[in-house]
């Protein structure tokens, strides 16, 4: 197996040489033949997959335009370009390293599932239809390692351009806030148009490839309603990437963040992204790998498990209540993010480089411009999306079904939109809440945790109330859309479920926008910073920073909010293939059997004890990163004085190295747990006559863990955004500014929200739909 593993590898390196090497005009004739091949096969598919393919290249030359757009930028003096330069370096260092080990995993992963394909059972349709398990399996393996490749592929853009956004930030703040803004926002939208245009057309390419191979809805052949079950595959390889992406990520960017700032800020009393900090460089290079790396893969694994999950419920929605043509249910996903690309293009062109002359405030605020920019996106969306229901949900069986699926997608949007405004109440520092608690760390370190953890805790109920509020409208729009089985029972509230969710994440592409704003000023304001820039500059930079840390906990807010959807989706498709696979229905899941309610315990289980794994490693790594700083500061005294330099690199390797250890262990919990259990317990139903038992059993694990998981989720995500934007509001001037008590107790709730905020969070949001997608494709274990 190992042998295989390296001989992989071998290969890939020997391919990317020669890729590498070559001549640009292959490159443009590759790229040409590799368009007409997929239009090809679309044309060949459906018109609907035609339009898909055309948006998302049409989508890939605008991300083009922003990335000649940004680039074109100034870098500012050399030792702005020097700062930078070592940034990029350390990010593209460890990215390599990152993505090397994820990619051996992956691998070995993909052997595994082969063996377990090739020996599962198939369901009567494809039976009928004459697949072989053995194409069944490569099918599976092929989609894994495609999704696995495309999450990798959008988590390396969101790391390129921040990278190189960042000094150009830096450099466009030296002349207005506006024209910083502008910059940061453009590189912030190449990388999210990238990674939704990538989700869409990675399963729309596999979609129409399987269509044509298997010659689908021809006489003795697979049925249209069936085809998206091949694609699950693709959204496990995305989550399986996302989260050791987001672990190693999150470790690296947290642990260096609580390393420099422990012994920086509170012991040495220098200012944050001060030069004389060893601990400077490996922050910055966190910020890029852990919150625009991760990011990426993060929100692409997102709309992938969505797109596939919302197909799969469209199929077999149109299948019972036997819809002529099917296609329109099953590629609606596909056209809502197409269209995302779209409107969330206009609103980012939205935001110009001049400020408004009509308004009178000498400063602006940076997040009024970009919930601007968010207001036009939202509102094309509702048109767009109005437009796609009419145009492929209507249905002569029911005439009016579209409409009531146009509401469902509003309910989504307005629920995007409230998520995100809820998390900006409860982190910004323009409302009560974190002024609250900025004004507990006045009575001292004690107080600001106290307080911080309460309104973390406070913060769960509205999300829920929304969650609740969106989940039952939307179920019941779907549900009296007037679309019926063959009984005449009436259906469609799920599918009114999976348009809600696709409602949520239609503006996707500026929301991560927005989200790589965050990192990206974090970066500019190191560099101005280090780079010794007139205070004006670095107020600057300060003010997009802080709405920088705004938008990052509010697209948190909006993540876990479109993962509580989409798992909720999810859920409703592993009961279905359950269904399939052992030819009898999985209807409903009953906790007051033992060994379910135990699944279900087992499952809130894991989610703790992932969580706790996550912030002990960056609290094993962080204590790398202070006795090395520590030690700097002991053994160069001249460091304090700009008479020598820190050893920058040092730091760098500790956390790199550190991180990606600290990474397997969580990662593999999340992996092995949900087929454990299920196989587990599937041998326990076979001595007691239970069947079914282990399948059960994972139904409970994922609906408890997915519960748990969200509410710890928007516990850590507020309150350690809370944290740090109530520091941000004392370095401000207020309650003392920097340097005084209020503040250092400040920088203590901010060192104990990093982990909560940019580590376990976050991968909470990956886990849940992973749990999700390794039990759909999985399945066949527990039967």
């Amino acid at each position: 197996m190992f042998y295989l593993i390296g001989g992989a590898m071998q290969m890939k390196n020997h391919i990317l040489r020669v890729l590498f090497g070559l001549n640009k005009r292959v490159y443009y004739l590759l790229l040409l033949l590799t368009f007409g091949g997929l239009f090809y096969i679309g044309v060949n598919t459906s018109p609907v997959i035609v339009f898909v393919f055309s948006v998302c290249t049409i989508s890939l030359l605008f991300s083009i335009y922003l990335t000649s757009w940004v680039l074109a930028k100034d870098e500012g003096p050399p030792e702005m370009s020097e700062i930078s330069d070592a940034i990029r370096d350390g990010a593209e260092g460890f990215f390599r390293t990152q993505y090397g080990t994820i990619s051996k995993m992956a691998i070995l992963l993909a052997f595994v599932i082969l063996g377990i394909y090739l020996f599962r059972n198939t369901t009567p349709q494809q039976e009928a239809a004459g697949l072989e398990r053995s194409t069944l399996a490569f099918i599976t393996v092929i989609s894994f390692l495609l999704g696995a490749l495309c999450s990798g592929i959008a988590g390396y853009v969101g790391m390129w351009v921040s990278v190189r956004a960042n000094v150009r930030v830096s450099s466009a703040a030296r002349r207005s806030a506006r024209e910083a803004l502008q910059v940061a926002t453009r590189a912030g939208g190449f990388s999210a148009i990238i990674v939704v245009g990538m989700a869409v057309i990675g399963v729309a390419v596999l979609y129409a490839s399987f269509y044509v191979y298997l010659g689908v809805d021809k006489p003795n052949s697979m049925k249209l309603t069936e085809l998206p079950l091949l694609l699950v595959g693709y959204g496990f390889g995305a989550s399986f990437v996302a989260l050791f992406a987001q672990l190693g990520g999150g470790i690296f960017t947290k642990a260096a963040d609580v390393g420099a700032d422990l012994v920086g800020k509170v012991e040495q009393g220098i200012p944050e992204d001060d030069p004389r900090n060893p601990a400077v460089i490996a922050d910055l290079v966190g910020d890029n790998v852990g919150d625009c790396a991760a990011r990426g893969a993060d929100l692409f694994e997102s709309i992938a498990a969505e797109v596939i999950s919302a197909m799969i419920l469209g199929g077999t929605m149109a299948k019972r209540c036997k819809i002529e043509d099917p296609s329109g249910f099953i590629l609606f996903p596909l056209v809502v993010h197409s269209f995302d690309l779209i409107v969330s293009a206009c609103g980012i062109l939205s935001i110009r480089g001049t400020r408004d002359s009509s308004l009178m405030s000498p400063v602006e605020d940076p997040m009024a411009i970009l919930q601007k920019g968010y207001s036009i996106t939202i509102f094309l969306a509702v048109i767009a999306f109005a437009g796609s229901t009419r145009w492929l949900l209507y249905s002569d069986q029911a005439p009016t079904a579209w409409l009531h699926f146009a509401l469902c997608g509003l309910v989504g949007i307005i629920t995007a939109y409230l998520f995100v405004r809820i998390t900006q109440y409860y982190t910004d520092y323009k409302y009560e809440p974190v002024r609250t608690l900025a004004l507990s760390s006045c009575t001292g370190h004690g107080t600001n945790i106290i307080a911080g953890v309460s309104l973390g805790l406070e913060s769960t109920a509205l999300p829920v109330l929304v969650i609740t509020v969106a989940i039952i409208s939307a179920f019941w729009l779907g549900r009296t859309s007037g679309l019926v089985e063959s009984d005449g029972t009436p259906t469609g509230g799920l599918f009114g479920t999976a348009v809600a969710t696709m409602g949520m994440l239609s503006t996707a592409a500026y929301v991560l926008t927005m989200d790589m704003f965050g990192p990206i000023a974090d970066n500019a304001g190191g560099i101005v910073e280090m780079s010794q820039q007139p205070e004006s500059v670095r107020e600057i930079t300060d003010l997009l920073d802080a709405v920088g840390n705004t938008t990052k906990a509010t697209t948190k807010g909006f993540a876990i909010g479109s993962a509580a959807l989409a798992s909720f989706l999810l859920f409703s498709a592993y009961m279905d293939e359950v269904s399939a696979y052992a030819h009898q229905p999985l209807t409903q899941v009953d906790i007051a059997i033992p060994e379910v309610f135990l699944g279900g315990l087992l499952g809130s289980m894991l989610i703790f004890l992932f969580s706790a794994w996550a912030c002990s490693a960056v609290g094993r790594t962080a204590q790398e990163v202070v006795k090395e700083v520590r030690r700097q500061f002991i053994d160069r005294p001249g460091i304090m004085t700009y008479q020598e330099k820190p050893d920058y690199a040092r730091c760098v390797a500790i956390v790199a190295s550190a991180s990606l250890r600290e990474m397997i262990k969580p990662g593999a919990l999340a992996v092995v747990s949900p087929i454990f259990i299920g196989v587990s317990f599937k041998i326990l139903g076979q001595y007691t006559d239970q069947p079914l038992l282990g399948a059960k059993v994972v139904a409970s694990m994922l609906m408890f863990a997915t519960v748990s998981g969200i509410l710890m989720a928007l516990f850590l995500n507020t309150a350690g955004g809370a944290w740090d934007n109530a520091k941000k509001y004392i370095e401000s001037g207020a309650l003392g500014g920097k340097g005084s008590d209020a503040h250092k107790a400040a920088v203590t709730g901010d060192t104990v929200g990093d982990p909560f905020k940019d580590t376990a969070g976050p991968s909470l949001h990956v886990l849940i739909k992973m749990l999700a997608t390794i039990t759909l494709v999985m399945a066949p274990m527990f039967l």
